[in-house]
């Protein structure tokens, strides 16, 4: 099977790190916990006054870099890799990217290994990429074709409004993933 892992909020824990900086930066500011976060960019959960800060605080050096790995996510593609599987990083960046590209680079190396960097792709429309399945939290994934391969739902509290996708997490992954190759 061809499994396709998204970045952001699915390996590297984008919303912890960006609330551990935002508090730090801004701590008299107000912020969004997770589990009450409703919108999957962060920055339309925040009032349109703080919108540029929230861009800034995304985009500034170092950010993509200080995520940490999402809990059971670097076991769980080691083994995908050990039961024969083929996986890659299929992420995009942001619009933003000047940092963004080279950390996410840097941050596989980092977590993965060297070996990992060889399997990241990162495409603005993951439609254009072939695979089996497409493990994402964005609760929709559009492009330019029809993709070949199976949205799962990396599940977060901003996509839980989809009930007509499987989901998954890094505790459930292999019977959600058995049962898609079924």
């Amino acid at each position: 099977m061809k499994i396709l892992v998204d970045m952001d909020g699915v390996l590297a824990d984008f919303d912890a790190g960006f609330l551990k900086i935002w508090q730090m930066l801004y701590p008299e500011k107000s912020f969004i916990p997770l589990e009450l976060r409703t919108t999957f960019y962060v920055v339309d959960q925040y009032p349109a006054e703080l919108s540029d800060l929230v861009r800034q605080t995304i985009a500034a050096p170092g950010f993509f870099l200080s995520l940490e790995p999402i809990m059971g996510c670097v076991n769980a593609l080691t083994e995908m890799r050990q039961l024969g599987h083929e996986v890659f990083i299929c992420t995009s960046a942001i619009t933003f990217f000047r940092n963004c590209v080279v950390e996410k680079y840097e941050w596989v190396e980092q977590h993965l290994g060297k070996e990992w960097v060889k399997k990241l792709v990162i495409s603005k429309d993951k439609t254009i990429i072939s695979g089996d399945v497409l493990i994402d939290d964005r609760p929709i994934v559009a492009g330019c074709v029809t993709p070949t391969w199976e949205h799962i739902l990396y599940d977060q509290p901003y996509n839980r409004e989809v009930s007509e996708k499987r989901r998954l997490n890094w505790m459930n992954w292999k019977s959600v993933l058995f049962s898609a190759a079924a």
